[in-house]
Formats: C-alpha cells, sequence, structure tokens
C-alpha cells in the first residue's frame, strides 16, 4: 500500500507544476498496477502449477475415472462372485486363462486379473458371508494406481511394479491427510510422514495390521500384487461385512476411502468388470 500512495502522491505533485500532466500521471500510476497485478497473478500461477504437480505425484489415478451418478447405500455392482474358476494357488493354468480372456474386454493386465481372482477365492473359502467379487478388488486397483502400472510402470510376472508405487506425502497439506511416520520409513522410504504404497496403495500401520501373502513366498510384500489384493480383500470383508448388499459394499469401500467420489468411481468400474465378464 505504501509504494501505491507513494504513486498517487507523485502523481498529484506533478499536476500541481504541470495542469497538463494529471491525466498522464494517473495513466501511468494504472499501467504500473496493471503491471504488479500481472506479476502477482504470474506467480500465482506458477505456484499453483507447482502444488498441482506435487499433488499428482502420487499413485492415485481417480482424476481418469469418471464417477457414476449412484447414491450411497442405494445398489451395490452387478454381481461377479462365482465368475472365477478354482485353480489353487496364482498362476494356476483355469485361473491364468480365465485372466487372458477376461483382459481382452477390461483392459486389465492379467497378471493384475489372477491377483484379484486369487484374493476372492481366499476370502470366498475364509469368509464366505462376505461374498467379495475380484471386480470390486479390480475397481479399487484401476483408481489406486491403474493396476500397478502407475507413472509408467510395468506389472512383472513376479507380481511386482517394475518401479515401486509410493504416494504423496501424507503431510496435512490442503487435500491430504496428516499422517505422521509409522514405520520409520521402512515401507515408503519416508522417515518424516507416511506415505501409501504398492498397488492398492496401503499406508504403512494399515500394512502392518493387514499383511496377507497371496503368492505363497512367506513374505508379506505390499508392493506385490498378490499380497496387496488378498490384503484388500481382507480388510473389506472385516467385521463380518456382507459386500453383497448395498450397505456393507458402501461400507467397505468407504471403510477404504471415506468419499462418495471415491466410491461413485469404484462402483462404475466394478459393474463395468463384472458386466464384461458375464459377457
Amino acid at each position: 500500500m505504501a509504494d501505491i500512495e507513494g504513486l498517487d502522491e507523485q502523481a498529484a505533485q506533478v499536476g500541481t507544476h504541470h495542469p497538463g500532466s494529471v491525466g498522464r500521471g494517473r495513466g501511468e500510476l494504472l499501467l504500473r498496477l496493471t503491471l504488479v497485478l500481472l506479476v502477482v497473478l504470474v506467480a500465482a500461477a506458477v505456484v499453483w502449477v507447482v502444488r498441482i504437480a506435487d499433488v499428482s505425484a502420487g499413485a492415485d489415478t481417480s482424476s481418469e475415472v469418471e464417477p457414476v451418478a449412484v447414491d450411497p447405500d442405494s445398489a451395490a455392482p452387478v454381481e461377479a462372485v462365482g465368475a472365477v474358476p478354482q485353480g489353487g494357488q496364482s498362476g494356476a493354468d483355469p485361473l491364468r486363462a480365465w485372466a487372458e480372456r477376461l483382459a481382452r474386454g477390461t483392459e486389465i493386465p492379467p497378471r493384475a486379473l489372477m491377483a484379484y481372482g486369487n484374493a476372492e477365492l481366499a476370502v470366498r473359502a475364509a469368509t464366505p458371508r462376505c461374498g467379495l467379487s475380484w471386480a470390486t478388488l479390480a475397481a479399487i486397483g484401476r483408481v489406486e494406481s491403474d493396476h500397478g502400472r502407475y507413472g509408467g510402470a510395468v506389472l512383472g510376472d513376479d507380481g511386482r511394479p517394475s518401479t515401486p508405487i509410493i504416494g504423496v506425502p501424507l503431510d496435512g497439506t490442503p487435500g491430504v491427510r496428516a499422517i505422521t511416520d509409522t514405520d520409520g520409513g521402512t515401507y515408503d522410504g519416508d522417515a518424516t510422514v507416511d506415505r501409501a504404497v504398492g498397488p492398492m496403495q496401503f499406508i504403512p500401520s494399515t500394512w502392518r495390521k493387514w499383511t496377507s501373502d497371496g503368492n505363497g513366498d512367506g513374505v508379506g510384500d505390499p508392493q506385490q500384487i498378490d499380497d496387496a489384493a488378498l490384503a484388500a480383500a481382507r480388510y473389506l470383508c472385516a467385521d463380518g461385512r456382507d459386500m453383497t448388499s448395498a450397505k456393507g459394499w458402501w461400507q467397505g469401500v468407504f471403510a477404504y476411502n471415506n468419499s462418495v467420489s471415491y466410491g461413485r468411481q469404484v462402483f462404475g468400474l466394478a459393474d463395468r468388470y463384472a458386466r464384461a465378464a458375464a459377457s
């Protein structure tokens, strides 16, 4: 404000000595103010771009998925439970053939489909009342990391992305939760705050509670998609939840991410995947 008032005073003084210069003085003032405003706007735009780039550096790919118009608790996606063939361990031929066939109509990598299908089979045996479908797991995997392909990563035959998937720092900045470090950087490489990790984007403390070994190698690894999908399935089925009912399905998804927009994205994808499997 002091600078602007000084410019006004200078213009007034110029006008006192030169009667015809008042208009010119005010014109110069407006020009200077316009230049100052432009500089401020450019600086703000640079900050905004940097902020957006930082937020999108996480593994969340939800901005690429259009939410469907459905009210929470009003419906569950088309049921796809039972579509996965019983094939035993991940990599068994019936499961692989099913995944390769379904990949063509869903654009889901066969290796990811095998993980989702294997996780459905596992929770179907352990908690049959849950009724969780591979399609819901696949929908979550798509929104969270594009099935382990976020940032150009390639999902390998071993079920691991070619580049570890690490989310943004959960430091409480606008639009981001604040979660202080819980793992000493063991999973996310950050000893200051937590970051979600792996294809299903587990927070380290949640992974510690739900660690699973989906590929039977004796190790629970959040970056390995069989392990991550099975952990997600167990998490969704917790507390005796019925994922075939509208209320149970939405409760499960909201437990994963308490956002209506997120739930609608997952709903639309799960419904589409299930219908593709039935066609």
